[in-house]
């Protein structure tokens, strides 16, 4: 049991780390999925502070994730039509994956500035929008993958 207990942990974590890159999955909940999966492991005794503090953090950049690449194209002084341009950007690049992963970079980026353009905003105002707009996903990978990262050392550590 405790071997299948470690598969499934190992598992979660990297789907949890997937997730941190591809929008549809959501990757920090199921990285917590392995720390939950300890408390079926025969040997280990993982604390329940332990699971509460990494609940609030999985809950916290879970949420702030949605709202990161709209804040960077409203910092970074785009509109309306940049933020849904961005979005919109966001799921075609993950459902048309033309240029494989990459893909999902770049297409917030030319959502964003074309979703300024087609509004009539300027090059200047639809480059700095896309910007914002990548910025703030990456800021969000970034932070969903370090929650995920920081899950994974614990787990690890626990193991050994």
């Amino acid at each position: 049991m405790d071997i299948i207990v470690v598969i499934l942990g190992i598992i979660f974590l990297l789907v949890g780390l997937a997730g941190c890159i591809v929008p549809i999955i959501p990757g920090p909940p199921i990285g917590y999925l392995s720390l939950l999966a300890l408390l079926f492991h025969s040997t280990v005794d993982i604390s329940t502070s332990t699971l509460v503090w990494y609940g609030i953090a999985v809950v916290f950049v879970t949420i702030i994730d949605y709202f990161l690449p709209i804040w960077g194209t409203k910092k970074f002084g785009g509109t309306n039509a940049g933020k849904r341009g961005s979005t919109i950007g966001l799921f075609g690049g993950l459902v048309f994956p033309i240029f494989g992963p990459l893909t999902i970079l770049i297409g917030p980026f030319l959502g964003a500035i074309i979703g300024e353009m087609v509004s009539g905003q300027d090059q200047k105002t639809a480059m700095r929008s896309g910007i914002g707009s990548f910025l703030g996903f990456v800021g969000g990978v970034l932070l969903k993958a370090g929650v995920v990262v920081a899950m994974g050392y614990h787990f690890t550590k626990l193991l050994i």
